[in-house]
């Protein structure tokens, strides 16, 4: 795999496709990369506390690697 962590990546397909962004982390077992503010995700939190709310976060999620280019 020629992609590490840091380089910058464009987006070739899906939803994202056009976007710029560094590495943030690499899987080279799995063939993907994880792209700061690409591929985001929302995962639901259950509340932890008594009397605290559940929430939604957005989360980036790992793309694969035939999905990129390098710039």
């Amino acid at each position: 795999m020629k992609i590490k962590k840091g380089d910058k990546v464009k987006i070739i397909t899906g939803k994202d496709k056009g976007k710029t962004g560094p590495v943030l982390k690499s899987f080279p077992k799995d063939f993907a990369v994880l792209v700061e503010n690409i591929n985001k995700k929302k995962l639901h939190q259950k509340p932890r506390k008594q009397g605290e709310k559940g929430k939604i976060i957005e989360q980036a999620a790992p793309i694969h690697v035939s999905n990129v280019k390098k710039i």
